[in-house]
Order: structure tokens, then sequence, then C-alpha cells
């Protein structure tokens, strides 16, 4: 019985790696059109029909392409690093809320905010094994800009764990079963929003790659193999911050179409805002880490202790 338990695990685990997989590629596919039609061009249309075996034909090329390796380089962190960041990606969509089977635990936040510090480190040891100027500055600006924003994901998601009284994403499913949470938190949710998009490195906060000034920041000595793992990794974040916001804000029922569709919309919105926006200026990108979304997510987090303790003292 608990070999059968192991084994049905293993096999949803490895499906849902699939398909999540495969998710990121045409998430790639989607944020190449989206920008092209933005910009008034077409985006990639000549492989296969309107161009749909695009990403699988990218990924083909990037692995079968040879590795360079710096000569400077410190090789073992250079080499593992993209591997170990996409594991990471991977690892904590265990936290979805499925009802049967799979990795679903009561912890599940504060799972996910243990994997997301964890990403930090990829980022840095890929900036400073490359032994480039280029790369440990983009990797500086990448570990100081995700602790920054950490710290306000942190508070929010704190704010969620007195209202549903508990760590378990199930809770969520129970709690916004008549009304979204989206409502009731506007502003908790934009502030989510941009939080998710520093986190994951997105435009307008991709100072980790800030190509005018930084090359490719700190996958600037990636190729091949390399590069298509942190590639992956980052899209695979992407991917999951857009279904953790569907979770936390727009209803979590997972076993309904609907929940998928709110998803995909919020994976658009990543694209959206990147084929709309500037990149800030750095000192701004730290100005409202610290200055706007920490006393924001504070106040809510302070305005929910107080709404707990009323209810405990009018209970009693």
């Amino acid at each position: 019985m608990c070999n059968f338990e192991f084994i049905l695990s293993f096999v949803g685990s490895l499906l849902l790696i699939i398909c999540v997989l495969v998710g990121v590629a045409f998430l790639t596919l989607l944020e190449r059109k989206v920008l092209g039609y933005i910009q008034i061009r077409k985006g990639p249309n000549k492989v296969g029909f309107v161009g749909i075996p695009q990403p699988f034909s990218d990924a083909i090329k990037l692995f079968t392409k040879e590795q360079a390796y710096p000569m400077m380089s410190n090789y073992l962190p250079y080499y593992f690093s993209p591997i170990f960041s996409l594991f990471l990606a991977l690892l904590v969509w265990m936290v979805m809320p499925y009802l049967t089977g799979m990795f679903m635990f009561n912890l599940g936040l504060l799972f996910f905010l243990c994997c997301t510090s964890l990403g930090v480190y990829t980022v840095m040891m890929a900036g400073w094994s490359s032994n480039s100027n280029y790369a440990l500055l983009g990797g500086l600006r990448g570990v100081a800009q995700t602790i920054s924003y950490e710290v306000s994901l942190a508070l929010i998601l704190l704010s969620f764990v007195f209202l549903i009284n508990g760590y378990c994403m199930l809770d969520l499913v129970k709690t916004q079963e008549y009304l979204w949470l989206l409502v009731l938190l506007f502003p908790l949710a934009l502030s989510w929003f941009a939080s998710c998009l520093a986190e994951t490195n997105r435009t307008p906060f991709d100072f980790a790659e800030g190509e005018s000034e930084l090359v490719s920041g700190f996958n600037v000595e990636y190729s091949s193999g390399g590069f298509a793992l942190i590639f992956l990794g980052e899209y695979a974040s992407i991917l999951f911050m857009s279904m953790l916001f569907s979770a936390l804000f727009l209803g979590c029922d997972v076993f309904f179409w609907f929940f998928y569709l709110k998803l995909a919309f919020m994976a658009f919105a990543f694209v959206w805002v990147r084929g709309t926006l500037p990149r800030f200026r750095y000192d701004k990108l730290m100005y409202l880490a610290w200055k706007s979304f920490l006393p924001l997510s504070l106040n809510y987090l302070l305005a929910f202790l107080g709404f707990k303790v009323f209810l405990m003292l009018y209970i009693i």
C-alpha cells in the first residue's frame, strides 16, 4: 500500500512537471506573439502551423548547440547554478492545492517562501562563478532586488495566514467560496503583483538583466543548455506566480477550468506589462520596495491582527 502511494505521488508529480514545462513552452510563444502584436508585427509564424511548434524548435536548437565555458570561471558552481534554478522553480509547484495525491501539505505557504528564498542563491552563484564583472553586477542587483521584495511578499502572505487561520492553500478554497479576496484586498493585490514582477526579474524591474548597461546580466556567460535552463526556471517561476495570484485573490478551485483561464490571464498580464512599461530606475525600485510596499503590507498585517484579536475577544 505504501509503495503504491509512493508510485502514485511520483507519477502525479512527474505529470505536473511535464505539464509545467509544456506550459512554459507555450508561455514563451504567447509572449513573443503578444509582444509582436504590441509592436505591430507578426511574431513567430514560420515554423509549422502559424508558428505553434516554434518553442520546441528553439529548445532543440539550444540544447544541441555546443556548450562554451569561460576559462576563468569557477566550473562547478557555474555548471550547477542553472540546474538548481530550474529544480527550485519546478519543486515549488508541489504546493499546488490538489485535494488528492501529490504533495499538498499544511505548511504549503511556508514551503513556497523557503523555495523563493533559495532562488536568490542560484542568481548569486551564477553571477559570481562566471568571473565576469557584468555577470557579477547583474547578480548583485538581482539579489538585492529579490531580497527587498521578498520582505513585502512574506508580510502579505502573513496577512493571508491571519485571515485564513493556517498555512495550507486548501483553506483559500473555502475562504473564497462566495467572494474573491481581490474585492476586499485590491491594494494588496496590486502590491503583490508588482512584487511578483520584481521577484521574477521582469520588466519594468529587470535590472538583473539590464541590457543597456550590463549586456545580459548574471547569465551573460551562459550559452546553449545553461542559458536554456535559466530561461526555463524564470518562466516556470512566472507561471507559478500567476497560479499563486489566482489562488490568493481570484478564487482557488483548481478543479474548475475557469481557474486555469485566470492563470492564463495573469501570465498574459506579465507579458502585457513587458510590452507596455519602460524600465524603472534602480534607486526608484528600492524606494518603492522600502517606502511604499513595506508600509502598505505592514498596515494590512496589523489591521488583520487587530481584526483577529477583536474577533477572539468578542467570541470569548
